[in-house]
């Protein structure tokens, strides 16, 4: 699911990288964030753009306590994932403050890809230090995983997207760069892999892998948009 979720998240909202030079949208006052939460439960697509939009300093601020790590070109497209998850998921009512929440399905879904990545290369525990925080203290999985509650409303409507997508994909690219795309996301059975790994597979260089990526997925949304699918 987190691999889709990079995937359609990238399509449609992030197909960018952030930089230190970005320009970040100054962060909603708590009365334009209510009206954008209470949008959303009409089915507003603004509200979503407009949440995004304004907290996207937040991916950039966490994906800061993991510079020098060999996934960090991988850690925004993750992050932007732990963003729409959070705006999808939060519950106003509950009290919570969403920045904080938001922070926390952020970093949840950095630390899951560190997980997988030691997984690939051996068994790996939540006690485990995957970095340093901005004190220097190790950070551990288990100090930032959070329990997933995608709805299942929300799982089958990324379904119905999902098959969307595919379809345009496999009418829209290449066979190579279809390829490319369904190892990056896991796509059709395929084992998700980074822009490293899939380099070495693919015997070209993981820029290239890179600009094949970002101009595949610039394609496709432009497909998607002109059929009128958007999330």
């Amino acid at each position: 699911m987190n691999f889709i979720l990079e995937l359609l998240t990238k399509l449609f909202f992030f197909t960018g990288k952030l930089s230190k030079q970005s320009a970040f949208a100054k962060p909603l006052t708590p009365e334009e964030e209510a009206e954008c939460f209470e949008a959303l439960t009409q089915n507003k697509p603004w509200a979503m753009e407009k949440l995004i939009k304004h907290n996207l300093r937040l991916v950039a601020h966490v994906a800061k306590k993991y510079k020098g790590s060999p996934l960090e070109e991988e850690l925004i497209s993750v992050g932007s994932v732990g963003l729409f998850k959070a705006i999808k998921t939060f519950r106003p009512a509950q009290g919570n403050e969403f920045s904080t929440y938001a922070s926390r399905c952020i970093e949840n879904e950095m630390l899951m890809l560190f997980r997988a990545e030691k997984k690939r290369q051996a068994d790996v525990s939540l006690e485990e230090s995957v970095g340093k925080d901005k004190d220097g203290n190790d950070l551990y999985l288990k100090e930032v995983y959070i329990t997933d509650t995608d709805s299942c409303t929300y799982i089958a409507e990324l379904k119905i997207i999902y098959e969307q997508v595919l379809a345009i994909m496999k009418a829209t690219l290449t066979p190579r760069d279809l390829e490319i795309i369904e190892y990056r996301f896991g796509l059709n059975g395929k084992q998700p892999l980074t822009q490293i790994e899939l380099s070495k597979r693919m015997g070209i260089s993981r820029s290239y892998i890179s600009r094949i990526e970002n101009k595949a997925i610039l394609l496709v949304r432009k497909k998607a948009q002109e059929k009128g699918l958007s999330m």
